[in-house]
């Protein structure tokens, strides 16, 4: 693979300025995250990123598009109560969120739409800060609603708490589904300090740090300040006032507040007097975060640390537990504005995010056990695409569309050549460059093959330009916009591709309703596309919603969100999945007829699309009986398609296996030998025919999941096919199976079968797949080998000096004479030769090795009992199970495998698992994969090289796009006394 570095594409990621989880923590539940948990990233130019934890694998699931001078400053989520359904059944309280950002009014967002759902504004300052109310809780008396002073029962709905830049607190009602105005819980002051942070106590008191150096305290029944905390004066040579930026309160109401002067104080929760007070950090608190049980908590600021505290018990008895800082560390490489903890028995986590653009996830509970971990800054989806025959990589973000066009080093040569000398072509060059008007951010955009269309799609409306080439050596590219019918000028949509063959526009709008619209182009160049005023819907089939544990909240349509989309190769197979994991495969029917007129469309399908509720059976048997026929084809959903089983998690990765020469000739052998195809003539009972041929080309489906599970489908067999059956996730690489960052998108390498030199047939199937930090190569044409060929093969290749990459090095020992493992350097056996009990982390980084812990004490015991010490155990203090309780699992473990790698084996055929391309001849060529981590952060990889010649012989040719944060544009940061990196004279380190 032939691989063009591109560092020049032009992709800004912005500023985290807020974070918010969906649930608050619950030490009660045994559950490593709870169903519905999501994280919330508002950024600085308006997006918002909903991140699914996901046990541990954090995928970023969607993203709500912001736009022209928009910001988001405060992000909250709320919990609907539970409700009851006619038979009495409990159903789940919806999860909503709310925003603000540097106006006056707070925005609910429809998480099914990614849209705002409805704001709400009143006669008050610009918005700084904002809280929801806690949730009731079983022990807890509810509010009582009052209308006009008459009481009409009990309310559990959350309350927002806003704070002003006018000094005044609003309170908005969430009740009824609704956002209303409340009440007013204070009026602004005289001197109108601002509110710079605001959180809740309990669900009557509300607190309120100003940037008058004092922290307020009202009760939200009558509006009455309770107390006015004052910080005191600035320090000598600052500002005379402390700005209050932060204040949390822990589950014993504990208030705990970060200022500007780097301090952190402590506040009683009864007669609200100062406990105690310490000073950690060398500038500005800008957020703070409390656990879940109240005895830790964190503070970040401007000087980029990320400091820890915990309640520490007396030295004495009697004495009162004080606060103490444990330890500091510099996570981020700017300013840390805002965190989100969230912790279950077996989660305890911590998200921070700043200036740098990176979310960060800390260990709470195993703080210094465990690694932290960076989640990358750049979008799940790449905002990058191609033209392979024009050589030209397309880019986008916010508002702006770019087009380069990237030359081989050769045929620029070539070129200079042939011309005498003259100066040759740049390697790369901006050839066109779009400046979307209006204030709505681009959501998608998609350009030819052959690169002379490209579709650029907003939530408010879709455009289509047509590309020219000017020139011949410098050459650019004009653009004319083309256009559209009536009917798809003002639809927005959240994605937009054309097929492969550039003959169908599929749009997908906020409501999740797919179109297709034909495109008409005529063999002259210089003539202008035309778009068939009557797009094609197509309806998904209708799912039963997924039911969640009432206490869990439910998230409404948004899992029914379609998140990939994948064309064959001979663009009649169309396949949409969405973020439950369910599929839905449509077909194109028929034979192309261009003698045809006007395309015939069925009266019902604007009729039922106009709906976004779910369409009758007797309407889609209508649909179905009468389609609409573009040029004798039409669109209907495939025959098997109830039949494709629902994915486990959500797929990153939907693509189909590229056709090769073969596939195309198998595919195009069903023309009649004069290379027309067979006419229907319309009758009396049937004025319209249309064929029902299915497609013949290639329908195999390679789909990657969330959870990094590998499936590849025969869509028109509606079955898993035979090279998956053969292959599971447990045959894949073990270091790809580690890897954490998710997959981003895949790139084709594929061949014909050609003569080798050894005489047989050998053909390349190979899938190129990539994340934000590494990139990975499989052999589909080969079975993976089981554990023990390739620890055997891996052994092989260090003994003879040689370095196996992409798999694991750190393999097992055998003892000589071939017996059991004796041990592992990873730790992964005991003594023993027994598999160890694989160690879960709490979702953050991965343990912490033994010997970079330090000294300690020990982390496992000996419980012996009676005096002869006959029966003793060995308990582990970190898990809290004893030896005998981890050989039980590891018992059942060892079973797990041995009955997945028999029915490997069974699935492969034969005693020894081998089929047809194994044995020596795979020992030959090597491992069926191969991985690098050479290239870090990858924004896209795109094929950049076009025709046969970069997929049928010298492999392909691709543009790998990389955005290093050095290269990012970001402020000024503070620079502490131990900012070693900044010296310039390597004495001062005294080395």
């Amino acid at each position: 693979m032939d691989v063009h570095r591109c560092r020049f594409v032009p992709y800004p990621p912005s500023a985290i300025n807020a974070l918010a989880f969906s649930h608050s923590s619950s030490l009660t539940s045994s559950r490593k995250g709870l169903p519905t948990l999501r994280l919330a990233i508002g950024r600085a130019n308006g997006d918002i990123e909903i991140w699914n934890p996901l046990h541990g694998a954090w995928h970023q699931e969607t993203t709500f598009r912001g736009g022209k001078d928009r910001s988001i400053e405060g992000l909250v989520w709320t919990h609907d109560p539970e409700d009851e359904d006619k038979n009495g059944y409990k159903l789940p309280g919806r999860l909503r969120l709310f925003s603000i950002g540097y106006s006056s009014s707070v925005t609910e967002w429809d998480l099914g739409t990614g849209r705002p759902l409805r704001h709400a504004s009143g006669n008050y300052g610009e918005l700084w800060c904002m809280a929801a109310q806690p949730r009731v809780q079983p022990t807890e008396t509810v509010d009582t609603k009052t209308v006009n002073g008459v009481e009409l029962g009990t309310t559990q709905h959350q309350t927002l708490a806003v704070g002003c830049a006018d000094g005044s607190i609003v309170l908005l009602s969430t009740a009824d589904g609704d956002l209303q105005f409340q009440k007013t819980l204070t009026r602004p002051p005289k001197k109108k300090a601002r509110v710079l942070s605001i959180a809740w106590q309990s669900r009557n008191v509300v607190i309120a740090g100003h940037a008058d150096s004092t922290i307020r305290v009202f009760d939200k029944r009558n509006g009455q300040r309770i107390r006015a905390m004052s910080l005191g004066v600035g320090p000598q040579g600052g500002p005379k006032e402390i700005l209050v930026w932060s204040v949390k309160a822990t589950a014993d109401g504990t208030i705990v507040s970060g200022d500007s002067t780097g301090t952190v104080s402590f506040w009683d929760a009864r007669n609200y007097s100062r406990l105690q007070r310490i000073t950690s950090h060398k500038a500005d608190i800008l957020d703070i975060a409390v656990s879940g049980d109240g005895e830790t908590v964190f503070s970040g600021g401007m000087d980029r640390r990320t400091t820890l505290y915990r309640r520490t018990a007396g030295s004495k008895p009697g004495e009162k537990r004080r606060w103490a800082e444990v330890a500091h560390q510099r996570f981020h490489s700017h300013d840390v504005k805002s965190m989100a903890p969230f912790e279950t028995k077996k989660i305890s986590i911590l998200v921070s995010g700043g200036l740098d653009t990176m979310p960060i996830v800390v260990p709470v509970r195993e703080f210094g056990r465990e690694h932290h971990r960076t989640l990358s800054s750049l979008p799940q989806q790449p905002p990058v695409s191609t033209a392979p025959k024009k050589r030209l990589l397309l880019s986008w973000w916010d508002r702006e569309v770019s087009i380069w066009r990237v030359s081989k080093a050769r045929e620029a040569q070539d070129v200079s050549d042939i011309l005498g000398g003259l100066p040759q072509p740049p390697a790369k060059k901006l050839v066109a460059k779009v400046l979307l008007q209006g204030e709505e951010s681009t959501t998608d955009a998609d350009i030819l093959e052959d690169g002379s269309l490209l579709a650029v799609s907003t939530l408010s409306e879709i455009k289509i330009f047509r590309l020219r080439e000017i020139g011949l050596i410098d050459s650019t590219i004009r653009l004319r916009k083309v256009d559209l019918p009536s009917k798809l000028l003002n639809r927005g949509t959240r994605s937009v591709q054309f097929s492969p063959d550039g003959k169908w526009l599929l749009s997908i709008n906020s409501l999740n309703k797919i179109q297709l619209v034909r495109i008409v182009r005529s063999e002259e160049k210089k003539d202008t596309p035309q778009f068939i005023p009557h797009p094609i819907t197509l309806k998904r089939l209708p799912r039963r919603p997924i039911t969640y544990n009432h206490l869990h909240g439910s998230l409404g349509a948004y899992d029914r969100s379609i998140c990939r989309v994948a064309f064959s190769a001979d663009s009649r197979i169309l396949v949409v999945g969405d973020l439950s994991g369910h599929l839905d495969t449509f077909v194109l029917e028929g034979h192309e007829d261009l003698t045809q007129d006007l395309p015939i469309t069925n009266p019902n399908d604007d009729a039922s699309s106009s709906s976004s509720s779910p369409s009758s059976s007797s309407s889609e048997s209508d649909s179905e009986a009468h389609p609409t026929l573009v040029y004798a084809q039409h669109w209907r959903r495939s025959p098997t398609a109830h039949h494709i089983p629902k994915l486990p998690s959500a797929p990153l990765i939907m693509s189909f296996r590229p056709a090769t020469s073969t596939s195309v000739f198998l595919s195009s052998s069903t023309a009649l030998s004069n290379g027309t195809t067979t006419h229907l003539h319309p009758t009396r009972h049937n004025p319209h025919p249309h064929s029902h041929d299915l497609p013949k080309g290639e329908d195999r489906l390679f789909i990657l999941t969330a959870e990094h599970q590998l499936f590849e489908f025969d869509i028109l067999a509606g079955k898993i096919s035979d090279w998956s059956r053969r292959n599971s996730t447990s045959t894949l690489p073990k270091a790809f199976r580690n890897i954490r960052d998710r997959a981003m998108g895949c790139v084709w390498d594929v061949a014909a079968p050609a003569p080798s030199t050894s005489g047989s047939l050998d053909s390349r199937q190979r899938i190129w797949l990539y994340g934000s930090s590494w990139l990975w190569m499989f052999e589909l044409g080969r079975d993976f080998p089981r554990v023990e060929d390739e620890e055997d093969e891996d052994d092989g290749r260090q003994r003879n000096g040689m370095n196996t990459k992409g798999s694991d090095n750190r393999k097992r020992k055998r003892r000589e004479d071939g017996g059991l493992p004796l041990a592992r350097r990873d730790g992964g056996y005991h003594d023993d030769g027994k598999r160890r009990k694989k160690q879960r982390d709490t979702g953050a980084g991965s343990k912490v090795p033994a010997h970079e812990l330090g000294t300690g004490i020990g982390r496992s015991i000996r419980k012996t009992v009676g005096s002869e010490g006959r029966d003793s155990r060995l308990i582990d203090l970190e898990n809290g199970y004893s030896d005998s309780d981890r050989k039980s699992e590891e018992l059942e473990d060892d079973d797990d495998e041995e009955d997945a790698a028999a029915l490997m084996q069974l699935r492969r055929g034969g005693e020894d698992g081998e089929t047809e391309g194994q044995g020596e001849e795979a020992g030959e060529k090597g491992l069926p994969y191969w991985g690098t981590y050479k290239y870090r952060p990858i924004l896209g990889v795109v094929p950049i090289g076009g025709g046969d010649d970069g997929y049928e012989r010298g492999g392909v040719e691709v543009a790998l796009v990389e955005r290093p944060m050095f290269d990012v544009d970001l402020p000024g940061r503070y620079h502490g006394d131990q900012e070693w990196s900044e010296r310039k004279d390597a004495g001062e380190l005294g080395v």
